[in-house]
């Protein structure tokens, strides 16, 4: 089709298609968004993997030798959580108020665990590249 004979296209405006649309368009088609939505179910699944690594395997032994305490369960206690009456006589309960130590830990030795992995899987990775980079010279 010329042109001057062609349909516009969706969201174009004077022959000119919407910047947005258009980098859109390129992106989807490059193949880009099949690769972020397998790394992202990669991602989740290797979360998942992490989160049962350090509550079912390493903060046990570590709670156990802190004296048989359910290590997530560590906190110090800002005000206990309540329950009074209102005017009306419906009991309104008001929740303890806590600085969870013991999860913020957890997600540190999680973040910990994630950091190192990908930090593994870069190293391998660039070192694969390297030796096909030499391998193409040869």
């Amino acid at each position: 089709m010329s042109p001057v004979n062609r349909r516009p296209a969706p969201f174009e405006r004077n022959g000119v298609i919407v910047g947005f649309v258009q980098e859109f368009r390129e992106f989807a088609v490059k193949g880009n968004v099949v690769d972020m939505a397998v790394g992202i179910i990669l991602g989740a699944s290797f979360n998942k993997i992490v989160n049962s690594m350090v509550n079912d395997i390493l903060m046990p032994p570590i709670g156990m030798a802190l004296g048989r305490v359910e290590f997530k369960d560590l906190q110090i206690l800002l005000r206990a959580a309540s329950e009074t009456a209102d005017e009306s006589g419906n009991i309104v309960t008001t929740p303890e108020v806590a600085v969870r130590y013991g999860m913020f830990i957890n997600t540190i030795i999680e973040f910990l665990i994630v950091g190192l992995s990908v930090f593994f899987v870069v190293k391998v990775m660039n070192r694969v590249l390297r030796q096909r980079e030499a391998a193409a010279k040869a």
